[in-house]
């Protein structure tokens, strides 16, 4: 879209929304978010838990045209705020699939619409309705037949294929020429963009005055979305706090030591605001003192608690954090050679081996050298170290040429 308010002073126009684009940190409370464009075909969608979280920090969210009006419709009793035509018919229920309003877009990055939505398609028809062009029985088998067309494959070459199957090749060209007058003519989706935009620069929103409350949000899914989200430029370096984080725990000798400090952080100051009591007075309490705390208490970390986090880095050096720029490079790498690859398509066998062999422990003891880095048994810390395969690898082979090994 070319229109002056995008050049508006403190306004980023960001690509079409997806699942963990809300967790940015660069979006703090008080600022607005007009959510308008949104995939979900080619990746995971933005979900409605994040949109609640972000209410949650007390940041406006305004929804429109596209995904947006989608979400505004389904988040309104919680704070969203909707904007123009397209939010009012799903408010309303007069529309109400999401195939309303999806697009087919370039696999190569390009973001424009290649599809016509049905919104902007029963808009234009409206039009013709007016204007003496169509009846609104023709005008509804048009439609009608338009929406039997896939729409990733509702192009205009196929909407005037459409028109002229149906007999209608005379409102086919008065399309045609209106749109040669105003490429926009018909574009409600740009339209409703447009004027959430503009709202989002006029005074405060009632969005503003709704917090959305952490009973609607943080959920154990939540929670993980959330922790694979945080990121930090550290030393030059945009890490994964996750990634730092199972690095230490398969890489540093001392982590059995940091996870204990961190459980007991944990028992002293409790996130429920209970009583705080020293670890080993609570455990006793709990189990007679006969097991470790490690296999007792398995807190779910929260690596948006700034103060968790410095426990449980406390020994990460300048080299780890450089190491895990490595690996996740090497896993960046694996997923662009290898079509459809992920970490879930990495062997068990190998995530083990290399557990094994950096932890210098038997069979009999990996459950408890597992739970004793926090990853409570060893099936999960196999999955957490799947991450790590292609780095690992790459790394051995490069020392063992280096050595002159096989």
């Amino acid at each position: 879209m070319s229109e002056p308010i995008l050049a508006s002073p403190g306004l980023r126009v960001l690509p079409p929304a997806r699942h963990g684009d809300l967790f940015d940190t660069v979006i703090r409370a008080e600022d607005r978010v007009v959510l308008i464009d949104g995939v979900y075909h080619q990746a995971p969608a933005l979900r409605h838990k994040e949109i609640l979280a972000a209410m949650g920090r007390r940041v406006a969210v305004l929804g429109a045209a596209s995904i947006g009006a989608l979400r505004a419709a389904e988040l309104a009793p919680y704070g969203m705020l909707g904007i123009g035509s397209i939010y009012t018919a799903y408010a309303r229920g007069d529309i109400e699939g999401d195939d309303e309003v999806a697009v087919g877009q370039a696999p190569d990055g390009e973001f424009g619409a290649l599809t016509w939505p049905l919104v902007n398609l029963r808009h234009v028809l409206n039009f013709a309705v007016a204007a003496g062009v169509l009846h609104q029985e023709r005008a509804a088998g048009i439609l009608a037949a338009l929406r039997e067309v896939y729409y990733p494959q509702r192009t205009w070459a196929a909407v005037r294929a459409v028109c002229c199957s149906q007999g209608e090749a005379a409102f086919a060209s008065w399309l045609a020429e209106r749109r040669e007058q105003d490429r926009y003519f018909g574009d409600l989706k740009r339209a409703d963009a447009l004027a959430a935009v503009r709202a989002a620069f006029v005074g405060p929103t009632a969005a503003t005055h709704m917090v959305a409350q952490p009973a609607l949000w943080e959920t154990a899914y939540f929670r993980r979305w959330s922790n694979t989200a945080v990121r930090e430029r550290v030393d030059g370096l945009e890490l994964s706090l996750e990634d730092r984080l199972v690095y230490q725990q398969v890489f540093d000798p001392a982590f059995r030591d940091r996870w204990a400090a961190y459980l007991e952080h944990l028992s002293q100051y409790p996130a429920d605001g209970g009583p705080g009591l020293p670890l080993a007075e609570r455990l006793a309490q709990l189990t007679g003192g006969g097991l470790p705390a490690d296999r007792v208490f398995h807190p779910a970390l929260d690596l948006r608690d700034e103060h968790a986090v410095a426990l449980l880095l406390a020994g990460e050096t300048d080299e780890d954090r450089h190491a895990v720029a490595r690996y996740a490079d090497a896993l960046a790498w694996a997923r662009r050679s290898r079509p459809g690859f992920s970490t879930a398509a990495v062997r068990d066998g190998l995530a083990r081996d290399l557990l094994l062999r950096v932890w210098r422990c038997r069979e009999g003891e990996f459950d408890a050298e597992a739970s004793a880095r926090g990853l409570v048994r060893a099936a999960s810390a196999v999955e957490a170290a799947k991450r790590l395969v292609p780095g690992f690898l790459e790394e051995t082979k490069r020392t063992e040429a280096a050595h002159g090994g096989p």
